[in-house]
């Protein structure tokens, strides 16, 4: 019996912060759902996997990317619906960039948006989204049925009873749905599911919103330990611009007077001696990232236990 047939893909997920909002970029895929930027890996012209991702972002994008870090591979059966029919098991190798979102050239159908369109529960800047009261956490209450552990796995998934709510499982909520049969993926992919709960957040291509849900928690865990917040600034910025970035990521509110003084103790920035010009109120003062924290200690992230409010 001969091997199955293989295929390598590469994926990227592009995040940027604008005007308060996640941002992703897509591409349009196969069908009507969005995709994200993706091509094969091509042995021949592609010496790496990370020159082949930034190969194909520009390709379908018009962007070169900055700041890429590998995310995960993903090789379940079946997240290529062609495999059914006797088609190649499809193997993605996925990229995360950040960058400041930029304009695209017209013809090539890129477009960015809003992360929350795809993960609306993940968004808690206004409290907890009425989506999860209304309708998620009944509906998987009735999955869970009379199952203990099924019960437990949704309330410590979701924040509900007693469990806290961990912005980092963004993975594990988002399978969580899909098992249940509550978005539209599940409908698509197996026969037999429950129709997707309204307003659960837009589909997308193959298990795209899979990868963009483990790419969001990565970047909610980077940011404890890793200054990657500053890829999604100028080089110069007010610490209200800094907040609402943190904020938009996390989709958590911080407290502003408590981010401020830890942002500025913990020697992440330095004030620049300029002010914001155009901000329509008192003038704020400019600061910059100061690299030599990364000789100063080892984890210089912007996750301040302090700084949330409290839920």
């Amino acid at each position: 019996m001969p091997a199955p047939a293989i295929h390598l893909g590469l994926d990227a997920v592009i995040v940027a912060v604008t005007a308060e909002a996640p941002r992703v970029l897509i591409v349009r895929g196969d069908g009507a759902d969005d995709a994200l930027p993706s091509g094969p890996l091509d042995l021949e012209t592609h010496p790496t996997l990370e020159r082949g991702v930034r190969d194909w972002v520009t390709q379908q994008t018009g962007l070169a990317l900055g700041y890429v870090e590998q995310l995960y591979t993903f090789g379940d059966r079946f997240r290529d619906p062609r495999e059914r029919a006797g088609g190649a098991r499809v193997i993605s190798m996925t990229y995360l960039a950040l960058m400041r979102e930029q304009a695209l050239p017209a013809g090539l159908g890129a477009h960015w948006r809003d992360c929350y369109a795809f993960l609306p529960w993940e968004d808690w800047r206004r409290g907890r989204p009425e989506l999860i009261a209304r309708e998620l956490a009944p509906r998987l209450h009735a999955w869970a049925a009379a199952d203990t552990r099924k019960h437990e796995r949704v309330d410590l998934t979701f924040g509900l009873d007693t469990a806290p709510w961990d912005p980092e499982r963004t993975l594990e909520r988002y399978e969580l749905l899909w098992e249940a049969g509550l978005v539209a993926e599940a409908c698509r992919d197996r026969a037999g599911s429950a129709a997707s709960v309204p307003g659960s957040g837009a589909a997308m291509a193959l298990d795209h919103r899979r990868i963009l849900a483990t790419a969001l928690g990565r970047v909610r865990g980077k940011l404890k330990y890793r200054p990657v917040v500053f890829e999604l600034l100028p080089a110069e910025f007010t610490l209200l611009q800094l907040q609402q970035v943190v904020e938009a990521l996390s989709g958590n509110r911080l407290h502003k007077q408590n981010f401020r003084r830890l942002v500025e103790s913990a020697g992440l920035v330095e004030g620049t001696g300029r002010l914001a010009t155009g901000t329509g109120g008192r003038p704020a003062e400019l600061f910059r990232f100061r690299h030599d924290v990364y000789r100063e200690r080892p984890d210089p992230g912007v996750y301040f236990p302090g700084a949330w409010w409290s839920r």
